[in-house]
């Protein structure tokens, strides 16, 4: 369990932007291949599910695959080498060429990536290889600007004060600034590919939270503004924890009892848009007896 935000370190529902060091900027695990043959799955059974790009992003999508072509070898050399026109992931020998730069630079490392260029209207989703997205789909989001991709988030709404700080910090970031974010969600599949469909289906059928059948899925997003083409870049990793790990931890108590207090804290809004309120008592329940 590498990242718990519920110990209170990151409020739901707030901006939660933190500095980042730039050496921190990709986290790979050993679970690299399990990760990345999953994303070479499904661009290959459902590229128009997970993989848009629009017209005017070819040079932001260079330019992102040139940057990790640079970053990766460097930050991980256990890891990554390049070898002419291939990386070597972990051993497994991955092309450099025969698709697009964005869908190369997915196929290199386990975060999903989003670009985003600035229009007259807003920053927008212009490019995107998001093969593992939490209970949304792709195409409801792509071509948007930040505002309406947020419309249904509580409290960020266009006109909040949360959307206008948004607005400006994309616009202010700097390129040698990294930060990163993080979102929690709970659900009884551990699935990484859980678009919007299939979240749906498991609410339907599973409404009962018990800890042998829950998931803790951690959203870990970083954010960087690219130096040559000014377009931001948005990477999510997702983390999938059995909540049953929990009660392995020394400090599981004082994460339980956190999380309790986070989910009891959520206004009906709130809970509804992580799909919680007919799973939160539960939820508390098989918490509490992980706090003791």
């Amino acid at each position: 369990m590498k990242h718990t935000p519920y110990d209170g370190s990151s409020k739901p529902f707030t901006i939660g932007l933190a500095q980042l060091e730039p050496d921190r900027w990709i986290e790979p695990d050993d679970q690299l291949q399990r990760y990345l043959d999953e994303k070479k799955r499904l661009l290959a059974q459902a590229r128009g599910a997970v993989f848009a790009a629009a017209d005017g992003t070819q040079e932001a999508q260079r330019e992102l695959l040139g940057v990790l072509l640079d970053y990766l070898p460097a930050a991980y050399p256990e890891v990554y080498r390049r070898d002419g026109d291939s990386m070597i992931v972990g051993g497994e020998p991955v092309p450099l060429a025969g698709d697009v730069p964005l869908a190369i630079a997915g196929s290199l490392v386990q975060d999903d990536l989003a670009i985003m260029q600035k229009t007259d209207d807003g920053w927008r989703l212009n490019a995107a290889y998001v093969a593992f997205p939490s209970s949304w789909s792709l195409a409801e989001k792509y071509g948007r600007t930040m505002n309406e991709i947020h419309g249904p988030v509580p409290g960020f709404e266009h006109g909040t004060r949360n959307a206008e700080l948004i607005a400006r910090m994309f616009d202010n970031l700097p390129p040698g600034r990294f930060v990163e974010r993080f979102n929690w969600a709970v659900n009884v599949d551990g699935a990484l590919h859980l678009p919007k469909s299939k979240s749906e289906g498991i609410a339907a059928g599973a409404i009962e939270m018990t800890e042998e059948r829950t998931f803790i899925r951690i959203e870990r997003q970083t954010l960087r503004k690219l130096p040559q083409t000014g377009a931001l870049v948005f990477t999510i990793r997702i983390y999938s924890d059995p909540l049953t790990m929990l009660r392995k931890r020394p400090d599981a108590a004082a994460l339980a009892s956190s999380f309790i207090e986070q989910l009891r804290a959520l206004t009906l809004p709130q809970a509804a848009y992580k799909g919680l309120v007919s799973k939160r008592d539960g939820l508390i329940a098989a918490l509490q007896s992980i706090a003791g």
